[in-house]
């Protein structure tokens, strides 16, 4: 065989990654990474990453540290100690990549941020996620998801009200996204690497990301919608100064949508049996969907429909009345024959049985030593057919001390002394 018959197909191999992060962005941007080759060490607590004590499956193993945490090798150290300096020297010395996302002004103390690093190491790669930016009035204050989701615009952007007050979505959507963004930075700054040789500064914001999620609804025209939105922005701030209902606001928001449509042909249906979800974005799709109904709607050809409203609340009645007369399996397939977007409305848990899931490698099963077998989301790209494969889980909290150290160059002798003193911890 030749010599390239020996060259990875992970995109990722060699590259060697430190991994200062906790909760999703960073984790998750990290264990991508590991399943496209790259050899990551993730810096955790004395007393283990804060997610390892979520209702464990084992000691220190939880389903939540699994979803963000497979394939790293894991270090314990105490960062504020003096004592940890030289190990965080090592790492970075050996680094390709450093992940962050530090509580704000904390890499600064640290001497992590990414000007002194950039300063003493030209080719590292330093990704930084924060929740609201590096700059700006907001940028010192700390937020997680569901702040971010209220303060970006995405919580009202989905529209989901709970006792009458706007609420998040339950998975952290803003969080993953950044992780799929900051992956991607990693991504650019390798192959910039590459070309130029010169390493370089990825800044990626839970703020940035959930707007990235509303992306649909964030463009103005200044022309059109500049006057509009000014007069919307004045009426909802004497709304807010007398106390009406966030449901009362919400109905003044302008929208890049048909509004009346949506009634009929962008939402959920109850049916005689489940919930099914119709999209039919498209003028053709609407044609199709009412058809196969067996309704009609003239406002598909009216010019303006400004004026339509009674008319789609009319129409929305029948077309309910409809839905509920036949079981969700059979509008499916009457909804796929006239190829209008349908499915039916599943819970989390029914996918991991489910077969278009099966059928394309979605799950597969993590073998744990500790905590048994577990069936969890394969890598969610595909490159080839190894370029990312599933990861194995991070050995035990605390196993790998030693041996992380030893490669680091650390002596034995130096390894127990920094035991002793509690600047790291093994097990």
């Amino acid at each position: 065989m030749g010599e390239d018959a020996a060259v990875s197909q992970q995109p990722f191999d060699g590259v060697r990654v430190v991994e200062f992060g906790q909760f999703v962005a960073v984790p998750f941007a990290a264990q991508l990474l590991a399943e496209g080759g790259a050899h990551v060490i993730k810096i955790e607590a004395l007393g283990g990453d804060p997610t390892r004590r979520m209702r464990p499956l084992a000691p220190l193993e939880t389903r939540t540290f699994l979803s963000r945490n497979r394939g790293k090798h894991s270090l314990p150290l105490a960062l504020s100690d003096p004592g940890a300096k030289p190990v965080i020297d090592a790492l970075l010395a050996r680094a390709d990549v450093v992940l962050m996302n530090f509580r704000p002004g904390l890499a600064e103390k640290l001497g992590l941020d990414a000007v002194t690093l950039g300063e003493r190491f030209p080719r590292l790669i330093i990704g930084t996620v924060t929740a609201f930016g590096k700059e700006g009035p907001d940028a010192g204050h700390a937020g997680m998801d569901i702040v971010v989701q209220a303060r970006s615009g995405l919580m009202a952007a989905n529209g989901r009200i709970v006792d009458n007050r706007p609420a998040p979505g339950d998975p952290v959507s803003a969080d993953y996204m950044c992780a799929m963004t900051l992956a991607f930075g990693v991504s650019a700054a390798l192959l910039r690497r590459e070309r130029t040789g010169q390493g370089g500064s990825i800044d990626t914001s839970l703020m940035q990301a959930a707007m990235t999620l509303a992306n649909n609804q964030l463009i103005r025209s200044e022309r059109q919608d500049g006057a509009r939105h000014r007069a919307v922005l004045e009426k909802l701030a004497g709304q807010r100064a007398a106390g009406v209902s966030y449901a009362e606001q919400l109905q003044g928001m302008p929208s890049i949508r048909t509004l009346p449509m949506l009634k009929v042909y962008f939402r959920t249906y109850d049916t005689a049996d489940a919930v099914i979800a119709i999209a039919c974005g498209s003028h053709s799709l609407r044609v199709k969907f009412i058809d196969a109904v067996g309704l009609v709607d003239p406002g598909l050809d009216a010019v303006d429909d400004g004026d339509l409203s009674a008319h789609y609340d009319e129409l929305t009645a029948k077309t309910e009345t409809v839905m509920r007369s036949r079981p969700s399996a059979e509008w499916i397939d009457v909804f796929h024959e006239a190829g209008v977007p349908v499915s039916l409305v599943k819970f989390p848990i029914e996918l991991f049985d489910d077969p278009q899931a099966e059928a394309n490698g979605m799950f597969h099963t993590l073998e744990h030593p500790t905590a048994g077998d577990l069936k969890v989301l394969s890598p969610p790209v595909r490159l080839g057919e190894d370029g990312f494969t599933p990861a194995a889980p991070t050995a035990a909290f605390g196993s790998e001390t030693e041996s992380v150290l030893s490669e680091l160059g650390f002596s034995q002798t130096q390894i127990d002394a920094l035991v002793d003193v509690n600047v790291t911890h093994r097990s």
